[in-house]
């Protein structure tokens, strides 16, 4: 990045507007000076079920939603797509031919390396300009400035730009690749270690044994505070299951294509998809409270032990 002072963009698009987005756009409106224009595009308008509770989201955040991805990129200087793992590479090729020259195409979703090395490709040819970006932590409580980082050819111009913005990356030197592989390696224990907690916490409660699991776990490992994180890990799974679920089948993608068998990530898979499918609402349970959580849980997964998690 240069000395000079960076210049902000004057349209932004949001490819998705889900979580990350909306974290992003709230923390640029607070940014003092704050000008460019945002416009958003969710595939979930498309979908008569999803529609009016997308327009909703639109509307609270102040955003103008548009109804295409054409639209969305027309003279748009730059681009964040952020929708789910597995529709990244969708994403990318339905905005690739309507962008406009040396836009910057920020692709923030959690992917194998090989569908950003294709989505790059796409990009890249029909003149916009790819950047690898990793997001490394939840975008709550720090919004657009939860930490990225960013790899490929064009880092020089996307360090200026998310300066501008007033977020936090870094580059990983590199090629395309570089910043997902750094993401998808760590997911494997980050989203994993959900799932290991979804299986012994839910277990724990059936065998009416979790209190003294979760305890000596403390004993094991000092300072981590299983209850607290087992609570905390049980309501992002109920919340983002969906969501982790096809994250953790790019995670599962690149340790097979890296020649190992990505098992331990296939089985996340299922746990993160079984819990995220039955669409349950955490807050109305005691988010600090693993038991209040894993019982809401284990009355939709196995109602037979309903009342009765002993």
């Amino acid at each position: 990045m240069t000395a000079t002072q960076p210049t902000p963009p004057r349209r932004i698009a949001l490819l998705g507007f889900g979580e990350a987005a909306r974290a992003f756009l709230e923390g640029w409106t607070r940014e003092p000076g704050f000008a460019a224009g945002v416009v958003a595009f969710d595939i979930k308008t498309n979908d008569p079920a999803t529609r009016a509770a997308k327009l909703a989201d639109y509307a609270a955040a102040g955003v103008r939603g548009v109804e295409s991805a054409a639209a969305l990129v027309d003279g748009a200087d730059v681009v964040f797509s952020l929708v789910t793992a597995d529709r990244a590479h969708d994403a990318a090729l339905s905005v690739a031919p309507h962008l406009a020259g040396g836009a910057l195409f920020f692709d923030g979703n959690s992917c194998a390396p090989q569908t950003k090395v294709l989505s790059a490709a796409a990009i890249d040819a029909a003149g916009g300009a790819y950047i690898d970006t990793a997001v490394m932590a939840p975008v709550h409580p720090r919004l657009h400035r939860t930490p990225l980082l960013i790899s490929g050819p064009h880092t020089a111009a996307a360090l200026a730009t998310l300066a501008a913005l007033g977020m936090a990356a870094e580059e990983q030197a590199g090629p395309v690749g570089s910043s997902s592989a750094i993401k998808m390696v760590r997911s494997v224990m980050m989203k994993g270690l959900e799932a290991l907690v979804c299986e012994c916490v839910l277990a724990g409660r059936l065998a009416g044994v979790d209190d003294i699991v979760l305890e000596s776990l403390d004993d094991t490992y000092p300072g981590f505070d299983w209850k607290k994180r087992s609570a905390y890990m049980l309501e992002r799974v109920m919340t983002h299951g969906i969501r982790r679920a096809a994250e953790m089948g790019e995670v599962a993608k690149t340790v097979d294509l890296l020649g190992l068998d990505g098992g331990m990530s296939r089985a996340t898979v299922a746990w993160q998809s079984r819990i995220g499918e039955l669409r349950l609402d955490a807050r109305a349970g005691d988010l600090s409270d693993h038991r209040s959580l894993a019982d809401m849980i284990l009355a939709r997964l196995a109602p037979s032990h309903e009342g009765d998690p002993t």
